[in-house]
């Protein structure tokens, strides 16, 4: 059997590994890590830390544009209900090297979900056929990210900067565009050269469909309405008790259903 982790460079990820390994050794696992371009440079420098520790390299694929191209090409600006960008940079570059080098009768994907996300797993495994998949994380000994993270540092591992930073997940540089207001206005606060690129890009997403979209939405006073990177950080300067700090959001790339799944 061969056994592929879907490697986000998260500390779900790690620790479904670090399973997976000890269940059936590093000579039949995999971590495939599907690279999106503007991730943190820390998180390759964990994933080099972690490939070690483990005793496997990264697999590495890669679409070759960011999402902000993605969003582009597909006229579509991703938000935090639709966010195209993980299937054309995640999904699709993972199923298409599934294809050229497993065959589903012997191989097992494992993704990162734990057990408080259990409801989500019956259209994972459906977006993922014709392969077989599992989530050693939803079984028992439960444990919270923090005491996944202490887990990782036991074993060595310098925790990821986003994390250190309070960020809730480590992709896409803290800059997820399902990540929520809390998340936007972290990023504001410490990569501001991030934010300022993020804002640009919606822009010209505007412009480009001539229409009112936003990666965020205003949910004030009882009315959902679009809510600009440009108008948050406008809100941040002047009405920051106004802003959702509880509205975190955030990644679920290899655990969405693929568009064409049952």
């Amino acid at each position: 059997m061969k056994h592929i982790v879907m490697w986000s460079g998260g500390i779900t990820s790690w620790a479904t590994a670090q399973h997976v390994v000890a269940e059936h050794g590093a000579a039949s696992t995999t971590l495939l890590f599907a690279d999106t371009l503007i991730e943190d440079e820390d998180l390759y420098a964990f994933n080099e830390q972690a490939a070690a520790q483990l005793g496997l390299p990264i697999t590495r694929v890669a679409d070759g544009r960011d999402p902000w191209q993605v969003f582009e090409d597909k006229r579509w600006l991703g938000n935090t209900r639709i966010a195209q960008c993980s299937h054309a940079l995640k999904q699709e570059p993972c199923r298409r090297w599934l294809a050229d080098n497993t065959d589903p009768a012997d191989t097992i994907l494992y993704v990162g979900i734990d057990w408080t996300e259990t409801e989500r797993l019956p259209a994972i495994a459906r977006g993922w056929a014709p392969w077989t998949v599992d989530a050693p994380l939803t079984r028992p000994p439960f444990r919270h990210k923090g005491q996944l993270r202490a887990e990782a540092r036991a074993a060595g591992l310098v925790d990821p900067r986003l994390y250190r930073l309070g960020f809730a997940h480590n992709n896409c540089g803290g800059g997820c565009v399902k990540g929520g207001q809390a998340q936007w206005a972290r990023l504001l606060t410490v990569f501001p050269d991030r934010y300022a690129r993020a804002e640009a890009a919606e822009q010209k997403m505007r412009r480009l469909l001539g229409k009112d979209v936003s990666i965020l939405r205003d949910r004030q006073g009882g009315l959902t309405k679009p809510l600009t990177l440009a108008a948050l950080r406008q809100r941040i300067a002047d009405q920051p008790d106004q802003l959702d700090l509880f509205d975190e959001g955030g990644c679920g790339c290899f655990t969405e259903p693929l568009p064409d799944a049952a």
